[in-house]
């Protein structure tokens, strides 16, 4: 192997030296600052995707902000609708109600002055049912006639007027 021979030795160590600055130089100036300029590209890349990131991050939250504010306006002027809207029914239905027991109130006094009209009349037929009534058993225990106004009188008395 040449590589282990002494003798050749000195002028391998030289070829070597020779090799190594040539091959430095050649890095040092061409091949270390395109990859210098291509590291510095994507950091600057990188950087400027960050900002802009950034600056979208801060633009979403602030439309999720005025999208949540109008929200809950909406949300507010929803609920002063429905109270608006409930407060009105309920005044529809206290008037109508107020209305209907009205009606309710008058046809109850109809209904009871006809009742009382008719109890006062069934009363009087009662009345007069029964002082025909009382007159046949005196004419038929008794034998004569009594007195109309005597009769009328004890009915009365024995109804409680």
């Amino acid at each position: 192997m040449p590589q282990l021979d002494f003798s050749t030795f000195a002028p391998q160590i030289v070829w070597l030296v020779i090799s190594f600055i040539a091959l430095y130089f050649l890095m040092s100036k061409l091949a270390l600052p395109r990859i210098a300029t291509v590291l510095e590209t994507r950091r600057d890349r990188i950087a400027s995707d960050l900002d802009e990131a950034n600056r979208l991050r801060t633009e979403t939250e602030e439309v999720i902000q005025a999208y949540e504010a109008e929200l809950a306006e909406a949300r507010a002027k929803a609920h002063s609708i429905a109270t608006e809207m409930r407060e009105t029914l309920n005044a529809d239905i206290a008037e109508k109600q107020a209305e209907i027991d009205a009606q309710i109130d008058a046809r109850m006094g109809e209904a009871e002055a006809r009742i009382s009209a008719m109890k006062d009349q069934a009363m009087g037929e009662v009345s007069a049912a029964a002082v025909d009534t009382a007159d046949e058993i005196i004419r038929k225990l008794v034998g004569g006639k009594p007195a109309k106004a005597a009769i009328t009188k004890a009915v009365a008395a024995a109804r409680g007027n």
